[in-house]
């Protein structure tokens, strides 16, 4: 018996220690599976944070470059919009602009060259960008420089040709196949990321389905099962962080998509109202008609004076008359660019429109019915008058041309009190209305976007001056004022301005005087005649001679120097503005030093108030000139342009 007891408690006790040492093995296999299966789904997780990760830096990488781009995009679009304002208004604060944004944008570009540094597929687009950027910065700065040395007219044309350049569509093609690339190497990225995402979760998923299995296999190891259960926990909060992050990116996503659309609207507004180029015809077939004019009437002259000298007379009349139209519409185009000084008057509109109504009559044509009606009472406005006389016969002739040459054209001013902001931008205050309707054809949405774009018309080629609503809109918003547009097709058209009420007092109307003409010196002055044009200086020098003065022609402004110092005793020099080898301010400012005892009176049909400054105290006179104005600003010039011996000694 107690053999056999200690068999059994031996048996008993080997089968414990067997039972003990299968625990102990599978405890420690188990343990070792589990710490497998947590060292891999630890490393799974890890490596799918990394991967997450780097997929948010790389997609912010993406986007950052594609932002970037558009911002380029629309930074060269704002500085051809100031570049394009200059052209027009001459304005330099509008070439600095140019020229900011302009030097802005080739940071940008060498910005986006280190962005992209880390694909070299994008290397041949940025330099070929580069490249385009270049060339269109060549052919702007000759626009702009143009535009600084006054010559609008080259300016114009370089500005027109430049808008068709094929350096601007580079530009876009390059920037386009930079997005392009850039949005396929995002998706890319998000693909791989995607891809590398799913397949760590289903790794992680089959190690945790095979820890839980290893957990409800071992229910003595409970430690183990707590432990998943922490594991669990974890990944689920890994997930939501994952989730959370997730939001966050796409919420960022959502505002940058619609920065963009921000800035897209803003740069597709800039385009709207810089579309410059569209000249038409209409300018010139004016200037031709005008000429014909003059020079069918001096014809008619020569051929009538010895014969018929009243009719020769008759002839000269009417050739002055299509000058005088030439040198009127002249001075519309340089009002309208701002190059013309303006003189703002206290003006009764309702006065203004009845002066106008026998000339709209001529104007508009016998199949046209004009009607006026006044509603504004004594309201004034502080405006130029042969500004606002062209924005009344301009709205007048547009609607004439909306009925087509037959039908009823009302004008009515009226006086309104707004709101701030009540209509447009319009601040708080009385308003005269000045409104002109048609029962025409009306216009479509399409054209009543375009219409205030400057040059913009939808007129047959020869036919208008191609200025429009451009001009109109110009001159309100030069008054602070606002204009609406009420139409629909086939139902007429109603445009209305607002003009801020003039409530100063009255002035009273200066009595016109005729000016006579000066007294002529009978000796005469010494002139040096500086002209590049022959045909000018021909006319210049034969008014001088009929007025008594003895002329030195000079067709060369480098010439003038040695001139003067072969002719001591000239008493005045007359110098054009603008030739080609060299101004006239520069000319004279050489002069300064060397003959200060020199009188200057320049002669421009050009320049105006926005480069005064570059005249200095010299009398300025403006072309096309009579023989009594030429007279009067000779004496002028001798009599405040010219230092007294006592200033030349001081000196």
């Amino acid at each position: 018996m107690y053999v056999a007891g200690v068999e059994r408690d031996y048996d008993d006790g080997v089968t414990r220690g067997g039972v003990t040492r299968w625990q102990t093995v599978s405890l420690g296999a188990m343990a070792l599976l589990a710490a497998a299966v947590l060292i891999a789904l630890v490393v799974t997780l890890q490596g799918a944070d990394r991967e997450r990760d780097r997929a948010l830096q790389l997609q912010t990488h993406s986007y950052d470059v594609m932002i970037l781009a558009r911002t380029l995009s629309g930074t060269i679009a704002r500085a051809e919009a100031s570049l394009g304002r200059y052209v027009i208004s001459g304005d330099k604060s509008q070439g600095q602009i140019y020229w900011d944004e302009w030097t802005l944008a080739g940071s940008q570009i060498d910005r986006l060259d280190r962005l992209t540094n880390d694909n070299p597929e994008q290397d041949p687009a940025i330099e070929k960008l580069r490249e385009a950027y270049e060339a269109r910065g060549k052919e702007l700065s000759v626009t702009a420089l143009s535009t600084s040395y006054g010559r609008n007219s080259q300016a114009y044309a370089r500005y027109y040709q430049a808008r068709k350049a094929p350096a601007l569509n580079e530009i876009n093609r390059d920037l386009n196949a930079i997005i392009g690339r850039e949005r396929a190497l995002l998706q890319q990225r998000v693909a791989t990321a995607t891809d590398t995402v799913e397949r760590s979760s289903r790794i992680a998923g089959v190690l945790a389905i095979f820890g839980l299995l290893i957990v409800l296999g071992a229910i003595l190891l409970g430690w183990l099962s707590l432990r998943a259960v922490g594991e669990r926990a974890l990944a689920r909060a890994d997930a939501d962080a994952a989730r959370e992050h997730a939001e966050a990116l796409a919420e960022a996503v959502a505002r940058t998509s619609a920065e963009l659309r921000e800035q897209e609207a803003k740069l597709r507004q800039v385009q709207k109202m810089d579309a410059v180029g569209q000249l038409t015809g209409g300018i010139a077939h004016d200037f031709n008609n005008m000429l014909a004019v003059v020079i069918g009437g001096i014809e008619l002259a020569q051929r009538s004076v010895r014969t018929d000298p009243a009719a020769a007379e008759r002839h000269l009349d009417s050739a002055a008359e299509g000058a005088d139209r030439a040198a009127a519409l002249t001075r519309r185009l340089l009002a309208f660019s701002r190059e013309d000084a303006l003189k703002p008057e206290p003006i009764a509109a309702a006065a203004l429109v009845a002066e106008l109504t026998d000339m709209l009559d001529r104007t508009l044509g016998d199949g046209v019915t004009l009607v006026t009606r006044n509603e504004a009472g004594d309201w004034r406005v502080r405006a130029d008058r042969v500004q606002l006389e062209n924005v009344i016969v301009n709205l007048a002739v547009n609607a004439r041309d909306a009925v087509d040459g037959r039908g009823t054209i009302a004008i009515v001013t009226g006086a309104a009190t707004l709101d701030a902001e009540q209509i447009g931008a319009c601040a708080a205050g009385d308003y005269v209305t000045i409104a002109v309707r048609d029962d025409g054809c009306g216009m479509t949405g399409e054209i009543v976007d375009r219409v205030f774009e400057p040059f913009f018309t939808t007129k047959e080629a020869g036919k208008g001056t191609g200025l429009g609503l451009s001009q109109i809109f110009a001159f309100v918003r030069s008054q602070s004022g606002e204009i609406t547009i009420d139409t629909a097709p086939g139902e007429g058209t109603a445009v209305t301005l607002y003009l801020p009420r003039d409530t100063m007092a009255v002035a009273k109307e200066p009595r016109r005087t005729v000016i006579a003409p000066a007294q002529v010196d009978r000796d005469g002055y010494d002139i040096l005649v500086v002209e590049d044009d022959p045909r000018v200086l021909a006319a210049t020098t034969g008014a001088l001679a009929e007025l008594g003065h003895r002329t030195i022609s000079c067709s060369d402004p480098l010439a003038a120097p040695d001139l003067l110092g072969r002719h001591p005793h000239i008493d005045l020099v007359i110098s054009d503005v603008l030739m080609p080898r060299q101004s006239g301010p520069e000319m004279v400012a050489g002069l300064a030093t060397t003959f200060p005892q020199v009188a200057i009176l320049f002669v421009t049909g050009f320049a105006g108030d926005a480069n005064a400054a570059e005249f200095g105290d010299h009398h300025v006179l403006r072309k096309p000139f009579t023989l009594a104005g030429l007279e009067r600003a000779i004496a002028t010039s001798m009599r405040e342009g010219r230092p007294s011996p006592e200033q030349i000694a001081a000196e």
